[in-house]
């Protein structure tokens, strides 16, 4: 999909890439991560037609290539799947042409774009849903208290793309050890909201 939550999500894996601790390098130095969005048309290039203001906006920002073409091109190689789209749109075979051991963020509720069990029997490393009842579930409430305590303790007004990034920094650092069972820690996480409270400043 190339909705709000999604495009948010893109934008601001883009301004991360600007930054020095971003970890997408190579030996020429920081990567600009090649995004390639897909909605219920296709795959948003340049020369696509009847684009709204938003996804024209996103057609330059993103798929370096040009690629064109359905959700099957798409992720044909690629590295990661972020998906807040539809039940069972992410099929197994499509997983299979990914590069080995992908990861796969399957976030469309309350059915995810492709169940753990299949994406781990496709090949997949990593899976992560918006379910609670699954492991690794990405859902806005890991976040949102802790960025609400930081901004009312700091006297904070706005809130900016680097709060959001430090947002997730303090999130992941809260997991030490990562498996393909918890690269997350669990909404109800006691440690969450202080350690993400304590970027926002």
């Amino acid at each position: 999909g190339a909705g709000a939550a999604v495009t948010a999500i893109a934008k601001l894996l883009l301004i991360y890439s600007t930054q020095p601790s971003c970890v997408l390098k190579n030996a020429g130095g920081l990567r600009r991560p090649e995004i390639v969005m897909v909605d219920s048309q296709g795959i948003i290039h340049r020369q696509r037609q009847r684009l709204s203001p938003a996804k024209a906006e996103l057609a330059k920002l993103t798929n370096p290539h040009n690629l064109t073409g359905d959700l099957k091109k798409a992720v044909d190689g690629a590295d990661i799947f972020i998906g807040v789209s539809q039940p069972g749109l992410l099929k197994p075979a499509m997983i299979k042409t990914m590069r080995s051991r992908p990861i796969v963020f399957a976030m469309a509720n309350p059915l995810p774009e492709i169940m753990p069990a299949e994406a781990y029997k496709a090949g997949a490393a990593v899976v992560a849903t918006g379910r609670s009842d699954l492991p690794n579930q990405v859902n806005n409430a890991l976040a949102f208290p802790g960025i609400f305590r930081g901004a009312l303790d700091n006297q904070v007004r706005q809130i900016t793309d680097q709060h959001k990034i430090a947002a997730a920094k303090a999130i992941a650092s809260l997991v030490k050890k990562p498996t393909r069972q918890k690269i997350i820690p669990t909404i109800f996480d006691r440690r969450l909201a202080p350690a993400i409270a304590k970027q926002i400043k």
